[in-house]
């Protein structure tokens, strides 16, 4: 190994080393915080020298954090399933049909993904009450649906138009339906990618906090 490239090693490794620790110290600083009580939370020290797990005891003993926290799960969960059938229908569709307007669609779902969830606040707080939602979990989902459901769309109709014609032209030969041709012949070969954007869409839903 030369000396130019055992540098260029060097400085490759030491750059990864630097963008780790970029991203992982706020975390690890977030945890020494929350092991530090009183005055202390103010003194920068990289580990406290009396660490506690008295916040974390009152977190769960004087808030109702656990019950929060399944909520949460709850919500993101239903949000992401009915995010992924939604779109994956609505992919198959866009994505393997023809018809007038359909380029028109995609881009108003595009258009919708890109609006920040604050801007349409009002009219979704007015639906959700005029609904009979207010402060229900499945307005909660209704709300998580904005923001994942065409992010979903859009994501599974790019793997959707991916697909080779000739696996529609002989499911059809066979005598397939369009929900044959969906369930049997794309869905199987499009589980990574369901994989992906339902792992994408249940981060959206679970880290958006403006809902909650």
């Amino acid at each position: 190994m030369t000396v130019r490239r055992a540098i260029g090693r060097l400085l490759f490794f030491g750059l990864i080393a630097a963008v780790i620790a970029y991203a992982v110290f706020p975390f690890y600083w977030a945890i020494v915080s929350s092991l530090k009580s009183g005055s202390s939370l103010f003194e920068v020290e990289f580990w406290p020298s009396q660490p506690t797990l008295d916040n974390y005891v009152a977190l769960f003993r004087e808030q109702p954090f656990a019950r929060n926290i399944i909520n949460s799960l709850i919500v993101a969960a239903v949000a992401t399933g009915l995010s992924l059938f939604l779109a994956l229908t609505a992919a198959y569709a866009l994505g393997r049909i023809r018809f007038r307007g359909r380029k028109s669609m995609l881009m108003a779902i595009l258009s919708v993904s890109m609006f920040p969830q604050i801007a349409v606040l009002s009219g979704l707080f007015d639906l959700i009450r005029a609904l009979g939602l207010y402060d229900t979990l499945t307005g909660l989902v209704l709300a998580d649906l904005i923001l994942t459901l065409p992010f979903a769309t859009w994501l599974l109709t790019t793997f959707m138009r991916a697909m080779p014609r000739e696996l529609v032209q002989a499911a059809i030969v066979d005598g397939a339906r369009d929900w044959q041709v969906l369930t049997r012949v794309f869905l199987p070969i499009m589980m990574p990618s369901l994989a992906a954007a339902g792992l994408l869409a249940f981060i959206l839903a679970w880290n958006e906090f403006l809902s909650r």
